[in-house]
């Protein structure tokens, strides 16, 4: 800044989840999200809407990875290790929900997943697919 002041980095709002309360981290290890700050976080940049906390199974990653999205081969120059099943990540809306019409939608961590979601998927859908203690 000219006047030598550093600039300060833009708040966002607190993010909520689907159940209506403070959006709770998804995965640090791996490190996921949209801002891979760890939390589902969204914004208007977010074309993909990388809101959904899901929990990978290998039947999600092998149903994602038929339709163009492989998840589960590690890309070293991108960082990507490749998710393996247990794994945590902050999931686009549209691919869960694609996934649950093909009958092999990965679990749903609710204090996880941004309320952006529903503008994708139902809450009750979302409810059915619910993680154990998440």
């Amino acid at each position: 800044m000219p006047d030598g002041s550093i600039p300060r980095r833009e708040e966002r709002p607190v993010a909520r989840n689907v159940l209506g309360g403070v959006l709770l981290p998804c995965s640090m290890a791996p490190l996921t999200g949209y801002f891979r700050d760890g939390c589902c976080n969204t914004d208007a940049h977010d074309i993909g809407l990388h809101t959904v906390c899901a929990e990978m199974t290998e039947e999600f990653l092998a149903f994602s990875k038929a339709t163009g999205n492989d998840l589960s081969t590690p890309r070293p120059e991108y960082g990507f290790a490749g998710l393996r099943p247990g794994d945590r990540w902050c999931l686009c809306a549209p691919r869960w929900e694609e996934a649950r019409q093909a009958g092999s939608a990965p679990k749903v961590v609710l204090a996880a997943t941004h309320e952006a979601t529903l503008l994708v998927a139902e809450l009750a859908h979302l409810r059915a697919h619910a993680a154990a203690g998440g």
